[in-house]
């Protein structure tokens, strides 16, 4: 199967949801390269980073679950990169 890298970028702002946040970015670690995670105490919001390699419609599904959280917002970039399951991209 055909999979793509991308970025998902999210804002936390309502830090009762990160428990369920955490549950979700677990759930789908098989497709997670790495995550970065910035708390900003002045605005009181954390960003975070996740970058993935995954089949895009799996990638999408993530990204809806997490938006769908109260309080979390996520967007996503793609890379242009395509290769398949197993394999270097």
């Amino acid at each position: 199967m055909e999979t793509r890298v991308a970025l998902i970028g999210i804002i936390v702002e309502n830090p009762d949801s990160v428990e369920r946040l955490n549950r979700l970015l677990h759930e789908y670690s098989a497709c997670i390269i790495g995550r970065m995670g910035i708390p900003y105490p002045k605005r009181e919001i954390s960003i975070i980073s996740v970058a993935v390699d995954a089949p895009q419609d799996k990638i999408n599904t993530l990204s809806g679950k997490i938006g769908k959280l109260d309080g979390i917002s996520a967007k996503t970039v793609y890379s242009n990169i395509m290769g398949k399951d197993g394999e270097p991209t």
